[in-house]
């Protein structure tokens, strides 16, 4: 009896995770399907780092502007607005006849992630029974990086074997946010003292002084972690498509969706490492992820392509599950969104500045030699970082 009730008490929980999960798949639902458009449109590989990039700035914009929204008007009424946004970007996709709408589309999107990435993961958390921060946490980031995960492999999968390859995934996605709007409306709100919408101001990246030793290693960490997945998901199905032969959609969002599965696989192994290790050892399967990239674009193998995916997505959620937990933890209550969204702010600029660049030097060297300087790049951050955590590890439970 007292499983079950723990089970129907963590169900606000899990509910709020999916609602969490079904926004964020939007985000990386057009991954494996951006070939189809470069033949349909005709844009070169930069074009396809510049649409992917938007997103971030979106997200980036949202966070800075309104990161704090929630903290002030509640989770829910942000996070309905999160998903009015999801479902404007599938739109755009679904009338994607010129590049101009895939810019708007993944504007749009971005919006909405910006919109849920601080507040759900705050409300997630908020929504857990008793002392169950641990748990929340890792519900939390795990329906972040699921999400992520599952837009290329539902993409890739309906673009391979249904008709209508650049309409049904977003028709599919529109349907699952309609079913999430009605669960989120059937859910608690968490804000017990709500403020009007003219009382959120725009805010600087800033925090309160008892977060910042926490806040600059975990920043470090996932700003590397973001980087990598960044750069995999946005160029990787080219690499595929381009060097390997590798023309199944399927097969493209299956390998981009590894590296968000695996991170799911490093975050559950927090709570047994411990969140101060996790941090250092995340950043060496970072490193070891970018070696194995590098192999994979020097030698053209599929398997170290694979292998990369999993080893850096595993090193990706350690480093992003712990900064998570150890940020929130020491974030006080009202200002818990605004921090979490100042963790993201540095997330995204990791996940958009490095794109760019490797579509930029794409255009002049090639796409496996802008892997390759991306990589070198990436593998000083990457140690710099590790040898950072090592000697000033960031102070939090578990150690």
């Amino acid at each position: 009896m007292d499983g079950g009730r723990d089970s129907r008490g963590w169900l606000p929980c899990y509910a709020g995770g999916a609602v969490f999960a079904v926004c964020m798949a939007g985000t990386t639902l057009p991954t494996p399907l951006y070939s189809l458009y470069r033949d349909e449109l005709g844009f070169s590989e930069l074009t396809v780092t510049i649409v992917y990039a938007v997103y971030a700035f979106g997200v980036i914009g949202v966070l800075l502007l309104a990161g704090n929204a929630s903290d002030a008007v509640g989770r829910r009424p942000v996070l309905l607005w999160g998903l009015g946004c999801a479902a404007a970007s599938a739109v755009c996709f679904l009338c994607a006849s010129a590049l101009g709408w895939l810019f708007v589309g993944r504007l749009l999107s971005g919006l909405s992630a910006g919109l849920f990435t601080g507040a759900a993961t705050a409300y997630v958390m908020e929504l857990a029974p008793g002392k169950g921060s641990p748990r929340a946490s890792f519900v939390a980031t795990a329906a972040n990086m699921g999400g992520l995960g599952c837009g290329p492999l539902l993409a890739g999968l309906l673009a391979q074997y249904a008709p209508w390859p650049l309409h049904l995934p977003f028709i599919v996605h529109l349907v699952l946010l309609a079913v999430s709007a009605v669960v989120l409306l059937g859910l608690r709100e968490t804000v017990r003292e709500r403020r009007p919408l003219n009382t959120v101001r725009p805010q600087r990246p800033g925090l309160p002084p008892g977060v910042r030793a926490v806040f600059r290693p975990a920043a470090l960490a996932s700003f590397a972690g973001f980087a990598l997945f960044g750069v995999f998901t946005s160029v990787s199905p080219a690499f595929l498509a381009e060097f390997l032969d590798v023309e199944n959609h399927a097969v493209s969002g299956l390998v981009v969706a590894l590296a968000f599965f695996a991170s799911i696989a490093g975050q559950s192994a927090v709570g047994r490492i411990g969140e101060r290790r996790s941090l250092p050892l995340g950043c060496a399967g970072l490193l070891g992820g970018l070696a194995l990239l590098a192999g994979a674009l020097w030698w053209q193998l599929l398997p170290l392509v694979v292998l990369s995916a999993l080893l850096g997505g595993v090193g990706q959620g350690l480093t992003f599950r712990a900064a998570l937990a150890q940020v929130a933890a020491a974030s006080p209550p009202h200002e818990r969104a605004a921090v979490i969204s100042t963790l993201f702010v540095v997330a995204y600029a990791g996940i958009s500045l490095p794109v760019i660049g490797v579509g930029v030097l794409s255009g002049h060297i090639g796409l496996q030699d802008a892997g390759l300087v991306f990589i070198a790049c990436m593998a000083v951050l990457v140690a710099s970082a590790g040898v950072y955590l090592v000697r000033r590890p960031a102070g939090g439970a578990g150690a």
